[in-house]
């Protein structure tokens, strides 16, 4: 997206800073994510969600396991996270997370576009996955926004914080 700059793992927008994700975020990902309402509409994030899972995330990405960038706004910091892993299908799926009082402010829009920028001209990847639980719209939209595509496929996603599968809307986007 023109205006968007990417240097060394770390993408500037007009208002955000996506930044390699580090060990001293660990309190401050905890403190915006033992949120039910946050971990509820992921897949991965279990609630509560402590200070060790945080930690435990947060080692995994200096493992280099997965392509994670911590979002930075303004003074105020991280806000959320974005990140990319393998699923073994058609290409990386694309999972992001904010906050709560950083909701309906258009960042999640802002940080995903950014994040498929480097994915196509930095990592090489024309294809991307994601989806989002049937019952949360604000997601699909964040998706469409985007440029992602509903496939038309409704699958079933495991929510770690719910304990139960959940219809899922898949997407894709192509470079």
């Amino acid at each position: 997206e023109e205006g968007s700059k990417m240097s060394a793992e770390t993408l500037e927008t007009a208002r955000l800073r996506l930044r390699p994700a580090k060990a001293g975020d660990a309190p401050r990902i905890t403190s915006l994510i033992n949120d039910p309402d946050v971990a509820r509409m992921s897949a991965r994030i279990p609630h509560p969600y402590g200070l060790q899972d945080a930690e435990s995330f947060l080692a995994r990405c200096e493992a280099g396991d997965e392509k994670v960038f911590a979002i930075d706004y303004g003074d105020d910091g991280l806000v959320g996270v974005i990140g990319f892993h393998d699923t073994g299908r058609l290409g990386p799926e694309v999972g992001y997370w904010l906050g709560r009082p950083y909701w309906g402010k258009g960042l999640a829009t802002e940080a995903t576009q950014a994040a498929l920028v480097w994915a196509a001209k930095s990592w090489g990847r024309r294809c991307v996955v994601s989806s989002h639980f049937a019952d949360n719209p604000a997601s699909g939209a964040v998706l469409i926004k985007a440029g992602f595509l509903y496939t038309g496929e409704v699958g079933k996603a495991f929510s770690v914080a719910r304990g139960t599968t959940v219809d899922a809307r898949m997407m894709v986007w192509l470079a």
